[in-house]
């Protein structure tokens, strides 16, 4: 299936309709960005760091329960939002509107530096990690980097093509890759005789667990992985009848991944020794070994490898729309919203990709896996309570849908992401004094940028 719009059964071939249905994407193919965007780095990679203060069954399940929950809640009050001021830009649009162009211009400049960059290079060099599980000694820091820096570069050139080829790129690799873990789940469970002795049900000292700063830490671990629920907001203006289908595009995306997410979870706890993946990033590949043996282990690393593409795809697909939207709200920017011939802004595209190669080049797995996740929860914190300030400024504006349970959602996301943000300043201060640095910087670019133009 490609991403080209339905032409009513009276188009002609090359008719206007039809020349503008061909620079829409579809349904399907959104909520297959979605999906993608969430399903990558965060989960095959989070559950070894998270191993290291917690032990708990239970409490593991639980982290992946409730970022599910704050995602749901989050694409519940994105859906109104998007609906309501659809444009292609995700936070940078909707701050813009909601609060002040500045503060849509910082989350721009969020997105384009960290929110988009920083997850394409982890899901890149997740994808070298899991690669290098295949060879026998496995591959050195080099080459891994090497082999990362590889495929953001293919991504970025496959995307700068046009919409058939961005989006049935995008679509092929998304259904491979639930495919894959549904078969990989099933296999898993059939295959083991002897579960690991872990209690997935409560305990009297999970009470404690749950309200410590290494769970509230670990949610950032989480937080990131369900990051991307709000895909589709970056795409809006690209979307096929986007008041429509924009809600439930968040929405559905969503709640695949959270079965998703709980059922690889719990397979990897089910199959694996704990001890076996504490601190390590190639949890799957781990798993898979205990499960099938070396062969099947090293098999089930390359196919991880081959579902790690679909993210960096989806990266690189999504973020160099925000790149492309400053530079057609902002004169002295214009050249970053330049269009090639079929729609795509292939330079954003390629502005994005070399930030996530810097990162590739630089920077350590960890680090940034802490910092894009707490600035990332910091930007869709301030997204998520605009609900409330465009209900208060603009009560009269159009709203095709508004957010189910109102305001329970907001409400959700915005208490756990603030404990999550809270507990991370306090405990990784290094990691969130730098994010509350890129966004001064951000600041400051905006006003020198706003001074220049006039």
């Amino acid at each position: 299936m490609d991403a080209v719009a339905e032409c009513p059964d009276n188009c002609a071939p090359h008719s206007p309709v039809s020349a503008m249905a061909s620079n829409k994407f579809r349904f399907v193919t959104v909520t297959a960005v979605v999906i993608a965007n969430m399903i990558g780095t965060g989960v095959f990679t989070s559950l070894g760091f998270q191993l290291i203060d917690i032990r708990s069954g239970f409490a593991l399940l639980m982290l992946w329960a409730i970022g599910g929950l704050v995602a749901l809640s989050g694409a519940l009050t994105y859906a109104e939002l998007g609906a309501a001021l659809p444009r292609s830009g995700g936070e940078y649009n909707l701050l813009r509107r909601i609060y002040h162009p500045a503060a849509g211009f910082v989350s721009g400049w969020i997105s384009t530096t960290i929110g988009f960059a920083g997850p394409t290079a982890l899901g890149a060099m997740t994808f070298a990690a899991y690669l290098a599980s295949v060879f026998p000694g496995g591959l050195d820091n080099d080459m891994r980097k090497l082999v990362a820096a590889a495929l953001v570069v293919v991504m970025a050139l496959a995307h700068a093509t046009n919409h058939r080829t961005s989006g049935g790129t995008q679509l092929a690799f998304t259904n491979l890759k639930v495919l894959v873990i549904v078969a990989f789940c099933l296999l898993a469970l059939i295959v083991t005789s002897e579960p690991q002795p872990v209690n997935f049900g409560p305990l009297a000292s999970d009470g404690a667990i749950l309200t410590s700063s290494a769970f509230a830490i670990a949610l950032i671990y989480v937080s990131f992985a369900y990051s991307g629920w709000n895909a589709a907001t970056y795409l809006s203006s690209e979307i096929d009848q986007p008041q429509r289908n924009l809600p439930w595009i968040l929405i559905s995306g969503t709640l695949v991944v959270t079965v998703l997410y709980l059922a690889l979870n719990f397979v990897f706890l089910h199959v694996a020794p704990m001890d076996a993946m504490v601190g390590q990033v190639e949890v799957g590949a781990i798993v898979a070994e205990t499960a099938f043996g070396r062969a099947g282990g090293q098999f089930a690393g390359l196919v991880f490898a081959l579902l790690l593409i679909s993210t960096v795809s989806a990266m690189t697909m999504a973020g160099p729309r925000v790149i492309q939207v400053i530079g057609e709200d902002f004169p002295a920017l214009s050249f970053f919203g330049r269009k090639n011939r079929h729609g795509i802004p292939a330079l954003a595209i390629y502005i994005q990709s070399a930030i996530a190669l810097v990162f590739i080049l630089t920077s350590t797995f960890e680090s940034v896996l802490v910092f894009a996740g707490f600035t990332m929860a910091l930007n869709t914190f301030v997204a998520v309570f605009g609900v409330f300030v465009l209900r208060w400024r603009q009560p009269d504006l159009p709203r095709p849908y508004r957010t189910f349970l109102f305001p329970l959602p907001p409400l959700i996301y915005l208490t756990v992401t603030g404990w999550i943000l809270t507990f991370t300043l306090i405990n990784r201060p290094v990691e969130a004094l730098f994010s509350l640095g890129v966004i001064g910087s951000g600041l400051l670019f905006y006003f020198l940028t706003v001074k220049s133009w006039r």
